[in-house]
């Protein structure tokens, strides 16, 4: 049987079998470890309330209102890179968590949400933490291709081929935004835990999931970044949030100490 038979016929196993198949994968991912993380058929190995719906082409579409679309097949490992892209509809938002807590790769309409009038939750943004360098997200309706590389305490976001996120969190100069997130609830030394695709209520699409394993031999090192400047009505946005954090902490500090 020539080659391109067989691959042919590992590719129908993989569907019929509800397996996540590789062979869908470039050759180019396959050779570095990448890992598809949706079969193209159905949700095996993932978990939902029905409200996102699985359409031709392997385009995930949060079409109704209900629960996020968590990845329970297994966690992602300490060090990753994951790849894949997004859509969303006018004024839609969303988000993909891939580490506990809240570290989040924030999708989003930059343009009609008013999470846009903040670099710090631009689309590709580490959520509320880190700002982006600069908008590089595509006309609504169009697909995006986004990266997310971890390594360490290193946490790199790309969107359309442009690095707009590159930080290491135990650089002190970023103490105000690691701030941010710990406000929030979250921990960037967490480690673990399921990726899920946040329901915000807006329609969304995704499609072409895959991840792979940073070996300890690939050093991964933030370079210098520079990130946008949070505009004075941003800010004021920012600020109350922040406001609102800080109660809300007090409130559960003081019913945790009766």
């Amino acid at each position: 049987m020539k080659p391109y038979c067989l691959l042919g016929v590992f590719f129908l196993i993989c569907l019929q079998s509800g397996q996540f198949c590789n062979a869908q994968l470039p050759n180019d991912e396959q050779q570095a470890g990448f890992e598809a993380m949706l079969n193209g058929k159905d949700f095996t190995g993932w978990e939902q309330t029905g409200n996102w719906k699985l359409e031709e082409g392997g385009i995930i579409h949060r079409a109704e209102k209900g629960s996020a679309l968590t990845w329970t097949a297994r966690s992602l490992p300490d060090d990753f890179e994951m790849r894949f892209e997004w859509k969303v509809a006018p004024g839609s938002n969303s988000g993909v968590y891939y580490r506990p807590g809240q570290c989040e790769y924030q999708i989003l309409d930059n343009k009609l949400h008013k999470d846009g009038q903040n670099p710090r939750t631009w689309a590709a943004s580490l959520y509320f933490c880190m700002p982006t360098n600069q908008d590089a997200t595509r006309e609504v309706g169009e697909w995006n291709e986004a990266r997310i590389v971890c390594q360490g305490s290193v946490v790199q976001h790309y969107l359309n081929g442009k690095k707009v996120v590159d930080f290491d969190y135990e650089d002190p100069q970023w103490a105000y935004e690691r701030n941010l997130l710990e406000l929030r609830g979250g921990n960037l030394t967490d480690r673990g835990g399921n990726v899920y695709l946040q329901d915000h209520g807006d329609e969304v699409w995704y499609r072409n999931f895959r991840f792979r394993e940073i070996p300890e031999t690939e050093k991964i090192k933030a370079a210098k970044f520079s990130p946008m400047d949070v505009p004075d009505s941003g800010y004021a946005y920012e600020q109350k949030f922040i406001q609102k954090l800080l109660v809300n902490k007090a409130k559960q500090a003081q019913k945790s100490s009766k």
